[in-house]
């Protein structure tokens, strides 16, 4: 909730803007700023570490947004991309006393040294990634940490190293957020358990004063498959009416992502590894189109489709990749739905309805 007043206050988010969410995993914030965003804006969700970039991709996918490319890379492969994001977000890796409430393990792994380990590593990855926010760009640093090293000095070391000018925020004095003030007069802002309903919290967010204005370079490849213009046309039942999309195809998948970020995907791909780029839509050829549950989910999934809305015990079932009994008329692929809310697809035959929810998706556990 923080982070949204940081973006509010300092980035006009009615015009389409390019920004990165560094440090993405889970995706919480992700999905938070791309719900700020205008519909032809592009959200770049990138997470260094593999194993987690993983469900990073499950919840930007369970969004269903179109125009978020999820990215696996480190820090310094993005910063290659000079001038290019609007905004960048960095949520930092710290040592986490601000969780000590929450997670006794994190009393148990902090020490003085772990403090300055994570300054470091701060100061590595802002350095890094500072080339790829353009001029006037805006950066919000945020840590789970109460530390001054890994807050305030890192505050100061930006500006100090960066030529990064402060921002400050107003805040709601009912709010209890505390106002910070570095040596070299960044302002900060901290959460505290005692008083306010959330764990330790800092953020802050510095303006970059120099830097050139971004223009794509001259591609010598387009590096992605465009699907032809009858292609395409098969695919218009698929997505609903009235949508500027791109269409390419990737490992021989289709995938559909708004018009206006098409250049910034051909971009994007030569400096780093997609994991997702806008809507997987599924597999075109043979004697039909096979559509992916991704497509199920997004906000592109055409309202003419086929669908079965499902009551809250079958809506379970489909869940947990159980049969589906469908009674009523039609064949074929058909989306299910619970409360209006599509769920993923169903394929129903003459003798049996076969259920397509992603099996490593699945709940486990009965619920009651």
């Amino acid at each position: 909730m923080l982070l949204e007043q940081a973006l509010r206050q300092t980035v006009d988010l009615s015009r389409p803007l390019r920004v990165l969410d560094l440090c993405a995993a889970p995706g919480g914030k992700s999905t938070l700023v791309q719900s700020l965003l205008t519909e032809d804006s592009l959200l770049v969700s990138n997470e260094v570490i593999r194993s987690r970039a993983g469900i990073l991709q499950e919840n930007i996918i369970k969004w269903g947004a179109a125009g978020v490319v999820v990215t696996n890379n480190d820090p310094r492969e993005l910063g290659r991309m000079e001038n290019y994001f609007d905004l960048v977000v960095v949520d930092a890796p710290c040592s986490g006393s601000g969780l000590f409430r929450r997670e006794p393990e994190a009393i148990r792994e902090w020490s003085p040294e772990n403090v300055q380990l994570c300054h470091q590593r701060q100061q590595r990855i802002l350095a890094d990634i500072w080339p790829a926010l353009r001029k006037d760009g805006i950066l919000i640093y945020s840590t789970c940490s109460y530390s001054v090293e890994e807050d305030e000095e890192i505050l100061d070391w930006m500006m100090d190293e960066l030529q990064a000018r402060p921002c400050r925020l107003a805040m709601d004095g009912a709010w209890n957020i505390v106002e910070s003030q570095s040596k070299r007069e960044g302002y900060g802002y901290r959460c505290y358990p005692d008083k306010l309903k959330g764990e330790g919290f800092f953020i802050a967010a510095v303006q970059k004063s120099g830097g050139d204005a971004f223009s794509y370079p001259r591609q010598k490849k387009q590096g992605l498959e465009k699907l032809s213009r009858g292609q395409v046309e098969e695919l218009r039942p698929w997505i609903v009416e009235g949508k500027e999309l791109f269409f390419f195809r990737h490992e021989g998948l289709v995938r559909a992502a708004p018009a206006r970020i098409a250049e910034d995907i051909v971009y994007l791909q030569s400096f780093c590894y997609l994991k997702k780029a806008g809507v997987l839509m599924g597999q075109q050829g043979g004697k039909e189109f096979i559509p992916e549950h991704e497509l199920a989910l997004s906000v592109i999934a055409g309202r003419q489709l086929p669908a079965l809305e499902l009551s809250r015990e079958d809506a379970i079932e489909y869940l947990r990749k159980e049969e589906i009994h469908a009674e009523q008329g039609g064949r074929g692929w058909t989306l299910v739905r619970y409360q209006g809310q599509n769920l993923g697809w169903i394929k129903i035959l003459p003798n049996r309805v076969n259920n397509y929810y992603p099996k490593e998706w699945r709940i486990l556990k009965r619920i009651p």
